[in-house]
């Protein structure tokens, strides 16, 4: 009997011993949709696919119900470390599903424990704002989220421009958004500022992978 989605997905919570409110919180997917999931009233998207895939620790493809083994195969780098493979991105905008598969400009390979519990993507540095820390054409490793601490350099999305990369720090009045390189001026943005413009904080960085 062919399995569809919603019976992969039941199974992979049985064979991993989770529960639905722990596999929510885990792949930050909303309880309710899951349930949609698991009743088969609505099949995951891509970027929802990629998340329970990874909390599960099983195979995007076997999850989608193709007839692929369910485990992962275990890729490792020139060390022998496991790792796995995560979207490198082309333009990332606002306004539209940036993680959806269309818009992968390649893939990158990153160590196993940095993607666990993480949805993780790659974007390729554009400019000098940030040298010497970064330069053109560097690969930074970003974990999706919507806030930051101060000292991380952050990925954010201005007035639904393509996505700039600068360090964040945040005050009581609003936050200021720091190039490295002197050249250039700071962008300051008040949190009503940060509603109106919009600008919205899509990621950390996490990791530089850079080719010598």
């Amino acid at each position: 009997m062919e399995e569809n989605f919603s019976v992969r997905l039941q199974k992979a919570m049985n064979i991993r011993n989770i529960k639905a409110t722990e596999l929510s919180e885990k792949a930050q997917i909303p309880k309710s949709a899951i349930s949609q999931y698991l009743s088969g009233l609505y099949e995951a998207k891509q970027k929802s696919i990629f998340k329970l895939a990874n909390v599960l620790n099983v195979s995007e493809g076997w999850l989608m119900g193709l007839d692929v083994p369910m485990e992962r195969n275990i890729k490792t780098d020139e060390l022998g470390n496991p790792v796995v493979t995560i979207p490198l991105l082309g333009v990332v905008k606002a306004g539209y599903d940036y993680l959806a598969q269309e818009n992968w400009k390649g893939t990158v390979d990153v160590d196993k424990k940095l993607a666990e519990g993480n949805e993780l993507f790659a974007l390729e540095v554009k400019g000098d704002s940030m040298s010497p820390v970064l330069i053109e054409n560097d690969i930074v490793i970003v974990k999706k989220q919507n806030d930051f601490e101060n000292g991380d350099i952050v990925v954010a999305i201005i007035n639904g421009d393509e996505a700039t990369i600068k360090k964040g720090k945040k005050s009581d009045a609003g936050i200021l958004l720091q190039p490295f390189n002197q050249n250039y001026e700071p962008l300051l943005f008040t949190y009503d500022e940060m509603e109106s413009i919009p600008v919205k904080i899509i990621g950390i960085v996490k990791q530089l992978k850079r080719e010598f």
